[in-house]
Order: structure tokens, then C-alpha cells, then sequence
């Protein structure tokens, strides 16, 4: 009995041992051993990695048995595994290499492991990043993109690092303090018949030097490069003098002299409109004339607002606009009137043109200055409100007094303005008070803190309309009509005040027109005086109508590149004894005057027709010693627009405008061309018309209203 037991007993033992631990029958290959694996982490998390990175973790394999296990790995994109297999040792451990190949935003998948008959995952994910674009706010500072924050972070350059300054007038730059200083470029080219200067923006810049005029017309100024300026005889049948085709003076061997010109000699240039006219039988006969042909005409979308409708700076124009499908806005059109961009004020209310550069298109706004990207979209780029110009912060809404003859534009494109402001009634919604209660000088920045206030002069009265001009040296030149003439200096100790100091240091006061015009250091000063920008002497223009009236227009007032003629309009009235003339009896004449002696040279009715009324709108000098002027005729089919050229007080051509323009809001003259912005049928649009062959604008000295197209009043070397 006790043998069977025990028998059973073993057998029992057997059966369990086998059933329990052994897995008889299990691979035969590992002598019975067991086999299985498993992941160590469920997820792996990758984080933040910039756009096309890779970024590698590591998913440890742990081995469940005392076998190895062979292990096969695969994962899908931006996930790749390095190897696709991988043998974990038994009680052990392997690793699998994955890569992440960043891409923008969030990325998921996973990673299978299968072997011994099983299969399981790990979780992947990352974050692809972007970079931003980092640009350093200087020559001395390296912007870089940090992952962890997502944004730039800027550190200064050390000291003595070499730089690029942001002057081209400075050379050799090193850093010092963040700031890349350089010393100064010499630009002297050694030549006595040049003007050498230095363009922050440009570099070196020469222009020919303007030697004076000389007294005999028979004889031109000229440069050697040797002896400097000299005189040489001017080209045989030069005009010298009022020129007919019964007698004429032209020049021969550098004296003028009074001769019959020939049959066939040209009485007139060929305009846009009309060619050449010649002498036949001493008559200058002309053929017929047509009307101009615009190059293009463009629809403004909507009505122009303000003086000047019309600013030309680097080949782009701009206007500013109301009404149409949108609200207030600046309009770019290119020189070939095809649209740049519509750029909508952010109130959707009226601003007026000031002046342009590359800088940006500065704008009068209800609360102060504004500028608007001459490029790109358009878009603003700053604001300068009257408070921080100068006007009470604690005093109630202000309305500013500025006007486009109180702006001008350095080179840099930095604003210097006379700024004026009165109290706003009605809480701000009506119109300034009769008075300004405030005036300052102020000088704005054009830089990366553009807009902000860099120089100013001191708060004072304000003492009636004034104009602003920049002579070749910058030098700011104020005028107002109670007979101030001022320039403005900055602090030499590097401060941040203008100081104003009178031209007038004999105490003359020149009452005339809000008008300034500078030119090779000649003011033309309220349409009445030359003045020297060294306060030198004053030459009165003899504005005596004799038996006439005469009213000065405060502009245009033009100056010759040399500083000796200026050209002015002016009203008159031919009735005697103080009777005033009906609108349709004045006249509007243009006079030629000579600098140093205030008398005219000569004088030409400017309107299209003696007998008919009109009214004059705009005047350039052109190239040659001649003028353009825009004035329009009410023919009996209403009214016509005609652009006419005068030169030696001779009218030698007019071309009319095709049609009857209902109204004209103003005009710019640039390079070869007249653009207009007229109204026609209801609609308002910008015109480009030719001026003529070989007729080009003068580009230097004061040849248009604010010296230039751009409405910069800089005076052009």
C-alpha cells in the first residue's frame, strides 16, 4: 500500500513540475529557455525641433525571458528608424535608434516592434518649428532665432569687431558700445570743376560746377579743370536777344550782334503738340497745332483731397484719395500709371500729401504727421501727433496748421516742419481756431525710431503763414510774412535743441508772399527780395506797375540753378486811378528777374489768350532757360487747359489738353513729361502727357513749386 503511494506521489510531482515550470515542449532550440520582450516607455516625445532637423531618441527593448529574442522595428513618416532589426539579449536589453524629421507643426505616429510571436507600439510625436527671420536692429548686434521661446534674441557684438556702417559717408567700422562708428570718407576728387559731397545713402556724389553767368550773353561760363572757372564764346548764332524773324540778335565771335536770319532758320522748337516752326518771308510759320496725347489716363477711384493732388519721388506717384468703393486712402500708381497699391488710412478719414522720399510719403492727419511706405503695400509706418510735437498734452483735442511749404526732406528722408496747432472747437469735429495758439520748429528721424522727435526749437507764438526751404548743406531757412527770415542749426555739443538765429542781422524786414525758393546761396524771399543765405545784402524786385497794378502770386516762384533769374506770376490790373478790375479783366503776367538787380528782364502775358480769362495752375522751369506753365482759357465750349513753354518773354508754343476739363486739381512736371490730375464727365483721373522733343525739366536749383516733384523743398546742387 505505502509503494503505491509513493509512486503516485512522484508522478504527480512530475506532472506538476512540467505543467508549472518547465513549458515542456517549448522551443527546442534554447534547451527549453523561455523568450518574450517588451518596451520600456509607452511614449516617446521628441519636442520642439526646427523645420528640416533631425532629432534622434532612443526606445530601450527589454528582454521578458532568459532566451534572446530577435526583434523586428519599422515606424512611418517624419519618423525612420536607423535599424530594422535588433537581437535583445536574453535578461537584457537593446536599444532602437529613431530619427524625427522636423516639419511645421505637430507630428504623430508610432514604432512596431514584433517578434517571438508577438507585437507591440510605442507612441511617437514632435514639434516641428519654424524659425523666424531674424534681423538685427544694427551693423553692431547678431540677431538669432532661439528654439525653446520662439522668438529672436539679439546680443551686442563686442568692441573692435569689424562693421559696415550705416553711413556711406563713414569708412573703416568697428563696434563700440553696439554702435558702428567709422571714420570719415573723403570724397574730394580733386578737381576744381566738380562739387564733391558725401550721400549717407549714395556715398561720393559730384556734380558739375555752375560757374557764374557772365555779363556779356555772347559768352558762356565754363570750367578747366587747371585754371577753374572761365569764360569762352558761346556757339555762333546763339540768341542773345529778342528774336524775329525780320531781325534778331544772335551772337558771333562772342559778340551780339542785330542781323536779318535767313529763310529756313528755326523760329520755334517742336512741342508735343506742333513742329518746329521756321522763318519764310520774316515770318515764323508754324504748322497747325493738335491736341496733346496722353501717354496714359488712369481713373483715381474716387476724388482727390487736398494740395498738392499729385507727389512723383523715384518713378512712383502718389495721390491721396476719398470716396469710391472704399474709404480715405494713399494710391501709388508707377510713372506708367499702372497701380501699386491702395493703402487705407486707418481711420478711413482725409489726409493731405506733404512730401516723399525714400523714406516713406509724410501726410498731414487730424492728429498729427504720418507716414506711409513709399514701397510694399503702403503701409503706415508712423505717427507723430501734435502733443508730441510740442502742443499741451492736458489742453483738450488739437487741430495742427500745416501746409506742404511748411515740410521739408533731407536726403535721409528725415521731416523737418514748422508745426502749429489751435484748439479744436465743437470737440474736435469743426475746423482750427482763427489763430494758431502755438508754433515750434521740430526735426523727426527717418531711421529705426522714425517719426520720433530728434531736434526742436523752443514753443513760440505763432507769427503767420510761413514756408520752409533746405539749401544744398541742409541747412533749414524759415520765412514768415510778418518778415522773419531764420535759419535753424543744430546743437554742436550733440543736444537735442534747433537754434534759430535771424539772416537779418541789420534788423531788415521783408514783408511779402508766403513764398521761399533758394539756389546756389540766393533766397528769393516773399516773392519781393533776393537775398544771400549769408545775409548779405537785399535786392528788392521792382514789382512798379506804373500805370498797373500789380499782386504778386506767392507761388510758383521758380530760381534759376545759378541763383541770377528768378520767375514770378503775378495779378494785374490795368485801370487807373485805384479802380478795382472785374475778374474777367486781370490778367496774370510771368516775369523774368534779375537777381542782382531786382529789375525784369523781361515780361509775357502767361494766359492762353489776351483776350479771353483764365487762370493760372502750375509752372516749371525746363531745361534751356525756358518755363512751362499750366493755365487754362473759358473758350465758348467751356473751359480748356493748354500747356504753353515762354523763354526771353517769347511764347513758343501751346498745346492744348484733349477736351474740357470740369476741374484740375493740380499738376507735377517730371523729367520729360506733365501729369495732371483732372476731372472729366464726373470721374477724376491721372494724366501723363510728353512735354516735346528734347524738352526735359530742369532738375537743379528751384524748378517747380516746392523745388521739386517730390514736394521735398530741397534745393537740387
Amino acid at each position: 500500500m505505502a509503494s503505491c503511494i509513493h509512486s503516485g506521489t512522484v508522478l504527480f510531482a512530475v506532472l506538476a513540475l512540467c505543467s508549472a515550470g518547465c513549458r515542456c515542449g517549448d522551443n527546442s532550440n534554447v534547451g527549453g529557455a523561455r523568450q518574450g520582450f517588451r518596451a520600456q516607455d509607452e511614449e516617446v516625445d521628441f519636442g520642439r525641433a526646427l523645420e528640416g532637423t533631425l532629432t534622434r531618441r532612443q526606445v530601450t527593448v527589454l528582454a521578458t525571458g532568459r532566451a534572446s529574442v530577435s526583434v523586428v522595428v519599422a515606424s512611418g513618416s517624419p519618423f525612420t528608424v536607423v535599424a530594422s532589426e535588433v537581437m535583445v539579449p536574453g535578461g537584457g536589453t537593446a536599444v532602437v535608434d529613431v530619427d524625427f524629421l522636423a516639419g511645421v507643426g505637430t507630428a504623430e505616429g508610432s514604432l512596431t516592434l514584433t517578434g517571438a510571436g508577438g507585437t507591440t507600439s510605442v507612441r511617437l510625436k514632435g514639434l516641428g518649428v519654424r524659425p523666424l527671420t531674424c534681423t538685427p536692429s544694427g551693423p553692431c548686434h547678431a540677431s538669432t532665432f532661439d528654439l525653446a521661446s520662439g522668438t529672436c534674441v539679439e546680443q551686442t557684438l563686442e568692441d573692435g569687431v569689424s562693421c559696415v556702417p550705416l553711413s556711406r559717408c563713414q569708412v573703416d567700422g568697428h563696434c563700440e558700445s553696439g554702435a558702428c562708428v567709422g571714420a570719415p570718407r573723403s570724397c574730394d576728387d580733386d578737381n576744381p570743376c566738380t562739387v564733391d559731397a558725401c550721400s549717407p545713402s549714395l556715398g561720393c556724389v559730384a556734380s558739375p560746377v555752375v560757374c557764374p553767368v557772365p555779363r556779356n550773353p555772347c559768352k558762356v561760363g565754363v570750367c578747366d579743370r587747371d585754371l577753374g572757372c572761365g569764360e569762352e564764346d558761346a556757339r555762333d548764332f546763339s540768341v542773345c536777344g529778342p528774336v524775329s524773324c525780320k531781325k534778331a540778335r544772335l551772337c558771333f565771335d562772342g559778340s551780339c550782334k542785330e542781323m536779318a536770319p535767313p529763310d529756313g532758320i528755326v523760329c520755334a522748337p517742336a512741342t508735343a503738340c506742333q513742329g518746329e516752326g521756321t522763318c519764310q518771308g520774316g515770318e515764323c510759320e508754324k504748322p497747325d497745332a493738335g491736341d496733346l496725347v496722353a501717354t496714359f489716363s488712369q481713373e483715381l477711384g474716387g476724388e482727390p483731397v487736398g494740395a498738392p493732388a499729385l507727389l512723383v519721388q523715384g518713378g512712383g506717384l502718389f495721390t491721396s484719395v476719398c470716396g469710391g468703393d472704399a474709404g480715405c486712402r494713399l494710391v501709388s500708381f508707377t510713372r506708367h500709371g499702372l497701380m501699386r497699391y491702395e493703402s487705407l488710412y486707418p481711420d478711413g478719414g482725409p489726409r493731405t500729401l506733404l512730401a516723399a522720399s525714400d523714406a516713406g510719403v509724410v501726410v498731414l492727419a487730424p492728429s498729427g504727421l504720418e507716414s506711409y511706405s513709399a514701397r510694399g503695400l503702403g503701409e503706415r509706418q508712423w505717427e507723430a501727433t501734435w502733443e508730441s510735437l510740442g502742443a499741451p498734452g492736458d489742453a483738450g483735442p488739437w487741430v495742427g496748421h500745416l501746409n506742404a511749404g511748411q515740410v521739408a526732406l533731407t536726403e535721409a528722408g528725415e521731416v523737418l516742419a514748422q508745426v502749429a496747432w489751435a484748439h479744436a472747437l465743437d470737440g474736435g469735429t469743426a475746423t482750427a481756431a482763427p489763430v494758431p495758439e502755438g508754433a515750434r520748429w521740430v526735426w523727426l528721424s527717418a531711421r529705426e525710431d522714425a517719426g520720433s522727435l530728434v531736434h526742436a526749437g523752443p514753443v513760440e507764438p505763432w507769427r503767420g503763414e510761413s514756408r520752409l526751404a533746405l539749401d544744398t548743406a541742409g541747412t533749414p531757412i524759415r520765412y514768415t510774412v510778418e518778415g522773419r527770415l531764420e535759419r535753424a542749426d543744430v546743437d554742436p555739443d550733440g543736444g537735442s535743441a534747433l537754434h534759430v538765429t535771424s539772416l537779418r542781422e541789420d534788423g531788415g524786414v521783408l514783408i511779402g508772399r508766403a513764398s521761399l525758393a533758394v539756389a546756389s546761396g540766393t533766397l528769393l524771399v516773399g516773392a519781393r527780395a533776393f537775398v544771400s543765405t549769408d545775409g548779405g545784402a537785399q535786392v528788392d524786385v521792382d514789382w512798379d506797375g506804373g500805370t498797373r497794378t500789380l499782386t504778386p502770386h506767392a507761388e510758383p516762384v521758380l530760381l534759376s540753378a545759378a541763383g541770377t533769374s528768378g520767375y514770378l506770376f503775378a495779378q494785374v490790373c490795368a485801370r487807373e486811378g485805384g479802380l478795382p478790375c472785374a475778374p474777367e479783366e486781370e490778367r496774370t503776367v510771368l516775369r523774368a528777374v534779375d537777381s542782382t538787380t531786382g529789375r525784369p528782364a523781361w515780361e509775357v502775358d502767361a494766359l492762353p489768350f489776351e483776350a479771353l480769362p483764365g487762370t493760372l495752375h502750375d509752372a516749371a522751369l525746363l531745361q534751356g532757360d525756358a518755363v512751362g506753365v499750366l493755365a487754362d482759357a473759358w473758350v465758348p465750349e467751356g473751359r480748356q487747359v493748354w500747356l504753353q513753354f515762354f523763354a526771353q518773354g517769347e511764347r513758343l508754343g501751346m498745346c492744348p489738353l484733349p477736351g474740357y476739363p470740369t476741374r484740375l486739381a493740380g499738376a507735377a512736371f517730371f523729367e520729360g513729361r506733365m501729369l495732371v490730375v483732372v476731372e472729366r464727365e464726373g470721374v477724376w483721373r491721372l494724366e501723363s502727357y510728353g512735354l516735346g522733343p528734347g524738352i526735359q525739366v530742369e532738375t537743379l536749383g528751384w524748378p517747380q513749386r516746392h523745388a521739386h516733384s517730390d514736394g521735398a523743398r530741397r534745393e537740387a546742387p
